[in-house]
């Protein structure tokens, strides 16, 4: 790879570390809102576009 071997492995290294951490926040996120739906449907509240 030469001189830049370094800087390019580094390079898709902090990529890959970014779009890991954006792929496992969406997932932790998903979850979240999944509880918190799943919350409040417990406690009798209802989704409008179940009302059809």
């Amino acid at each position: 790879m030469g001189t830049h071997a370094f800087f390019i492995t580094l390079s898709y290294a902090l990529t890959a570390l970014v779009i890991a951490g954006l792929i496992l926040r969406a997932v932790i996120d998903h979850r979240l809102q999944t509880r918190a739906l799943t919350e409040l449907e417990a406690r009798g509240v209802s989704r409008r576009s179940r009302r059809g």
